[in-house]
C-alpha cells in the first residue's frame, strides 16, 4: 500500500480546517496510509530574521521526510497538472516502486535552499497564491480524487 505524508509547516487553528483534513484523511484510508506532520512555523522576529526563520522550519521539514521517500515540494513555481494528470503521475510513481511519497507545504516564506534541495519534484495549484490551511485541504482532496480516478470509480461530493 501507498505510504503518503503530508509535511505542512504550521498548526491550524480553526476548527473547519481541521475538519476537512480529517474528512479527507477518513476517505483516503482504503487508498493509502495516509499521515500529516505539522512543523512548527518559526516567527522570523525571534529567528534573527526571514532566511534564519526558513532555515529552522527546514530542518524540522527534512526531519519529518520518512526514510527513502520521494519528496513532492508544493511550490508556486512548480509543475502544474490536470487532476487526471496527477492521477496518472502518482499511477507512473507507483509503478516504477516509489511507494512512499513525502509531500512539503512550507510556510508562509517559502522553504529553505537545503527542502529545495532534498525535492525531487515540484508541483503546483497553479499561479493562485493559497493560504496554507487551504493548499493543505486542497492537496489532500486531490490526492483522494487521483486515487478515485485511478480506479475508475465515482467521485463523492
Amino acid at each position: 500500500m501507498l505510504r503518503i505524508t503530508v509535511i505542512a509547516v504550521g498548526k491550524l487553528k480553526e476548527k473547519f480546517w481541521t475538519a476537512a483534513c480529517d474528512e479527507y484523511l477518513k476517505r483516503l484510508r482504503p487508498y493509502a496510509k495516509t499521515a500529516v506532520v505539522e512543523i512548527a512555523d518559526v516567527d522570523p522576529a525571534r529567528a534573527g530574521g526571514v532566511d534564519a526563520a526558513r532555515v529552522r522550519e527546514g530542518e524540522g521539514i527534512l526531519a519529518a521526510v520518512p526514510e527513502g521517500a520521494r519528496v513532492i515540494l508544493m511550490a508556486i513555481e512548480g509543475e502544474q497538472r490536470s487532476s487526471e494528470g496527477f492521477s496518472q503521475h502518482l499511477d507512473e510513481l507507483a509503478l516504477r516502486g516509489e511507494s512512499d511519497l513525502a509531500f512539503v507545504i512550507g510556510g508562509s516564506d517559502g522553504v529553505s535552499d537545503a527542502v529545495r534541495a532534498r525535492a525531487d519534484e515540484t508541483f503546483s495549484f497553479g499561479p493562485v497564491t493559497l493560504p496554507h490551511n487551504l493548499a493543505r485541504v486542497v492537496l489532500l482532496e486531490q490526492i483522494y480524487r487521483a486515487f478515485k480516478i485511478s480506479r475508475g470509480e465515482p467521485y463523492h461530493k
